[in-house]
């Protein structure tokens, strides 16, 4: 196999900034079954080797690193996303199969995949696929009417990492699919575009409509420099007013690709405070909305 310094070309992007690896516990009370709707697992090059284009390489750190950040926070259940550094969902296939039920899986999958290999997937614990039309601008919805027309029978959904003000184009082709639709990280819209802008409002009547769940996720990503993030709140009170039961919160670890100050995973589940200060509306964030979107007993 290929060493950690021999799995990526010359020219590779350096790794990426390390996560807190010194999680503290949130402040607020967490519930028994409590998920974190969306992290990465990076694992040794050697046995995983990174696409030689990818667009960064990973932290140093794991799955060791990622189960304590979840024992400290409290948090019982996860879901794994696959990402594009590796050439296939083996290392979210296999984390997940550590997991005894308690992690779920979301893959990346092009047009032409075989039904049996949906098939393997499901059984091993994925329930859904990623699309990235935000940083793809021209292909990263190629392939995903058939994909979504793959996956629908299984009852998985499509992930769509995406800007919202893109919804104003490409809003219509989304409501078109026959399945669930989740948009990570509030829709990644800047804050400075405010709350009336059309893009966010489609965003908002799509949840309204059931059309779509919302993932609270990566609020250090808009450009505020620390918690808590106040231009962000507004975003969270609309989308959790729009369709409390229709809202997830979620880590985002290790916070790839992230330059900055890097947030305590502590300090970012304590951002519920301020985003649902009632006790049920978290629980339904945290427990009851996540059960029921990734599958997970009840």
């Amino acid at each position: 196999m290929n060493t950690p310094a021999a799995s990526a070309a010359d020219d590779a992007p350096p790794p990426c900034q390390l996560p807190d690896l010194s999680p503290r516990r949130p402040t607020i009370v967490v519930p028994p079954g409590a998920c974190d709707c969306h992290a990465h697992i990076w694992a040794p090059p050697e046995r995983y080797p990174y696409r030689p284009n990818r667009r960064h390489t990973p932290a140093a750190a794991g799955i060791a690193e990622y189960r304590h950040m979840l024992a400290a926070l409290g948090l019982e259940r996860a879901v794994i996303v696959q990402t594009g550094i590796y050439p296939d969902n083996q290392v979210t296939l296999d984390a997940i199969g550590t997991s005894n039920g308690t992690w779920r899986g979301i893959a990346l999958l092009k047009a032409g995949v075989s039904d049996r290999e949906i098939e393997r997937l499901h059984g091993a614990g994925f329930r859904g696929v990623r699309f990235n039309p935000r940083n793809e601008k021209e292909t990263g919805l190629n392939g995903i009417e058939e994909v979504a027309a793959r996956i629908k029978q299984y009852g998985w959904h499509l992930q769509l990492h995406l800007d919202a003000r893109d919804l104003t184009q490409i809003g219509a082709r989304l409501e078109r699919l026959p399945t669930d639709l989740v948009i990570d990280h509030f829709g990644h819209m800047p804050t400075a575009e405010g709350l009336t802008h059309p893009g966010f409002q489609r965003l908002l009547g799509m949840l309204r409509e059931r059309r779509c769940w919302v993932k609270l996720s990566a609020p250090n990503r808009f450009r505020e420099p620390r918690p808590p993030y106040p231009a962000l709140i507004p975003y969270a009170h609309a989308l959790i007013e729009a369709a409390p039961d229709r809202v997830v919160w979620a880590s985002d670890w290790p916070h790839s690709r992230f330059k900055g100050y890097m947030p305590n995973d502590g300090e970012l589940l304590d951002l519920l405070a301020l985003w649902a200060p009632d006790a049920g509306l978290r629980q339904k964030i945290l427990v009851d909305n996540p059960a029921q979107l990734y599958d997970f007993p009840r």
